[in-house]
């Protein structure tokens, strides 16, 4: 079989005039791009692939592991990212996902990371040369980095007088995390800092503002937006954002002729900041960081106190480590059909979440926990043992029952019970719900589930591709009655097997529907409303 490839292609901003190469090489060598949609529309001049995959914000994971099946089947794949793949990007994702499945350079499939321009690199060049010494980015999302960390991070650059370029800064959830960077950085910082606000650079929507650190909040910062902060150095001219490089202490840069020669320049009385080489030691007196003075904390104090007791010195060397908490995410339930949950069964609940753990109730009669853990076996094991079932989140096929009249329409249980141990937790493209209502009156409104099935005379009807959610919501296809209850097990594995077999990574059920018009032998009618509604204003 042809040996695959993956492509995990940076192509900067997104103009013509701003991707590499090697990028547009890549591209169109590859028989299918993956990426987020709009990334995708911003190079589809490029593309010359017979597929083309997008899906949407938060979907990485499953973008990285739909490139690693088709490459693994022997497809060239490119995974497309904005800016530089490798800063912020799918490289590393990609990677996660190989490693996994236990990859190795020598004998898995070839990966190729092709690099392209930052934002820091692209946004920087519109706002005049703002990156001309020591710089580093930060982001802001905490949505897989914790805020505390953010938080130390955005200190040490600020004290260490970097310029920085904020990643991130704003979402329409995530309003105070910048209010709370600039908090930190006017301890460092003078207010009249020189700051950048570049927004969507080299695309169409493109916008540049010059403000100041004091000032920056009054601008309109989102998602698209990087904030170029620069350093005590750094000034404004003729609307530009400058920041010297550090040759003014070496030449005099309005002078015709220098007080130094070439070969003057870098000898040790040329820079007496520099680092010497023999003692390790640096004259002080140049750095020009100034920050408020903070007390000492109790650990210094201990440490003071030490070294005078034993007239030593003790080694403060503090080691930086941030680790990689697991994280263990998992839903439960008091089973299928049951909707009761005891007192006890929630005080077990409780003491598996723990202090640290979150534990969030869904409108699926389940309990969504998030659990800090390196023993996940150990808290399932004792769930079980306390009679609640325990389900895997995420891209997964979850089976809802209603509450069968509270048990007195009990003959149709066992049959919601049999596709919930066959079927559920099933690794599909995107989250599948099955909804079961166990008599014809379907209150539960199981017909708006992705595959709805209502129990009526002994046999089964079954409905297919609900819209569930939006503006634009309508019920499932009716696409057959009377199914024997011998035959509704096996049926529903085919349908399920084919979704997750030929659906795009994200696809809902009834997107996949809507595209390959059949599903077996059920064919597509349109079942959205008549009436236009205008769009909603995430595309959908």
């Amino acid at each position: 079989m042809k040996k695959g490839k993956i492509f995990v292609v940076g192509f900067g901003p997104g103009d013509r005039e701003h991707i590499t190469k090697r990028a547009v090489d890549a591209l169109q060598q590859s028989d299918c791009i993956i990426g987020y949609k709009t990334y995708v529309e911003l190079i589809e001049t490029h593309v010359t692939a017979s597929s083309i995959v997008s899906t949407g914000m938060t979907e990485e994971v499953s973008r990285a592991q739909d490139a690693v099946k088709r490459a693994e089947a022997g497809q060239i794949v490119s995974v497309i990212s904005s800016g530089d793949s490798g800063v912020y990007g799918m490289a590393g994702l990609v990677y996660e996902v190989l490693i996994e499945m236990g990859w190795t350079e020598e004998e898995g499939i070839d990966v190729e990371i092709v690099p392209g321009i930052s934002a820091i690199n692209s946004c920087a060049s519109l706002l005049g040369a703002p990156v001309m010494h020591d710089s580093c980015t930060i982001s802001l999302s905490d949505h897989l980095t914790p805020w505390t960390v953010i938080e130390k991070r955005i200190e040490a650059a600020g004290m260490a007088d970097f310029v920085i370029a904020l990643y991130n800064p704003k979402s329409g959830r995530r309003t105070r995390q910048i209010v709370e960077a600039q908090r930190i950085l006017l301890k460092y910082r003078s207010p009249d800092t020189p700051v950048g606000l570049v927004k969507s650079a080299y695309r169409e929507n493109q916008n540049v503002i010059l403000t100041t650190l004091a000032d920056m909040l009054d601008h309109d910062i989102g998602m698209l937006t990087t904030v170029v902060i620069g350093n005590s150095s750094t000034f404004f001219y003729d609307n530009k954002i400058i920041t010297p490089r550090g040759y003014q202490r070496k030449y005099t840069l309005g002078e015709e002729k220098q007080s130094l020669k070439p070969h003057q320049r870098l000898k040790k009385e040329a820079e007496p900041w520099a680092l010497n080489q023999e003692t390790g030691e640096a004259q002080a007196g140049y750095e020009q960081i100034e920050s408020k003075k903070q007390a000492a904390s109790s650990l210094d104090m201990a440490f003071k106190a030490l070294s005078m007791v034993t007239k030593s010195e003790i080694d403060q060397t503090h080691l930086v480590q941030q680790p990689i908490e697991d994280i263990f995410e998992f839903a439960v339930s008091p089973g299928v059909a049951n909707k009761f949950i005891t007192a006890d069964q929630m005080r077990v609940l409780a003491e598996a979440v723990g202090e640290k753990g979150t534990m969030e109730y869904t409108p699926d009669h389940r309990f969504l926990i998030k659990v800090p853990t390196d023993q996940p076996h150990s808290i399932v094991e004792k769930l079980e043992q306390n009679d609640l079932t325990v389900m895997p989140v995420g891209d997964v096929l979850n089976v809802k029952a209603c509450d069968f009249c509270y048990g007195e329409k009990a003959e149709s249980i066992p049959y919601a019970e049999e596709i919930a141990a066959e079927l559920g937790g099933l690794k599909l493209p995107k989250e599948l719900h099955i909804g079961f209502n166990g008599c014809g009156m379907a209150c539960y409104r199981a017909v708006f589930d992705d595959i709805g099935i209502v129990y009526r005379k002994k046999k089964f009807d079954l409905f297919i591709g609900a819209k569930p959610v939006g503006r634009t919501a309508h019920a499932a296809q009716p696409v057959a009655e009377g199914i024997e209850p011998d035959q509704l097990v096996p049926l529903l594995k085919e349908i399920i097997e084919e979704y997750k077999e030929n659906a795009h990574p994200n696809e809902r059920l009834f997107k996949y529907f809507k595209r390959v018009k059949k599903i077996q032998y059920f064919t597509h009618q349109d079942m959205s409303s008549k009436i236009e509604v205008e769009p909603a204003p995430c595309g959908d």
